[in-house]
């Protein structure tokens, strides 16, 4: 990793915004709107993630609802990719697939559209963050389904405390940009 790099994942990280008890008490919430809003930050976080996978052939993004619909966008078109949404159900107008998966307070569901992936892709699932993995795990058990050639995971974040890389395969290729 070049210096320029090590040096921009640091601006990246102490540029975070912690928002303690947040969504419920006890959690110490890592807000990364801080670093889509300044131009700078945004064009570093772009150049790193496309470094990380412009050599992989990736011909899908698929972004994880909701703030993975902010840089997966913005990296598929830098990849010369498309972008995919994973959504929750009821949010997309066509046949989708679906699937169901326990969290910690609950159940939840995630849904594709039906024809958005193909066993020619290569798929880049992006999120802005592991904590636990439940999420990204069912997103990657579904894109599955559709047998791509190979899938990535990409994470902005990942909470190493919470060894959320616990909940995927071994085999499974996971990246983040940020560890905290």
């Amino acid at each position: 990793m070049s210096k320029y790099m090590i040096m921009s994942k640091e601006r990246l990280a102490k540029s975070i915004r912690n928002i303690p008890d947040f969504p419920i008490p006890g959690i110490q919430f890592k807000d990364v709107t801080t670093l889509f809003k300044e131009p700078e930050l945004l064009q570093e976080l772009s150049d790193i993630l496309y470094e990380m996978y412009k050599d992989k052939g990736i011909t899908k993004v698929v972004g994880i609802e909701s703030r993975g619909f902010i840089m997966g966008p913005v990296l598929a078109t830098r990849l010369g990719a498309g972008f995919v949404p994973v959504r929750k159900p009821g949010k997309l107008p066509a046949e989708t697939v679906e699937i169901s998966y326990d969290k910690e307070y609950g159940k939840d569901t995630i849904q594709i559209h039906k024809d958005a992936i193909s066993e020619n892709d290569v798929v880049l699932l992006h999120d802005d963050l592991l904590a636990t993995g439940g999420t990204m795990k069912a997103a990657c058990e579904l894109v599955g389904k559709f047998n791509p050639k190979d899938v990535y995971v990409n994470f902005i974040i990942e909470l190493k405390d919470l060894n959320g890389r616990a909940a995927f395969n071994p085999s499974t290729k996971i990246d983040s940009v940020l560890e905290l």
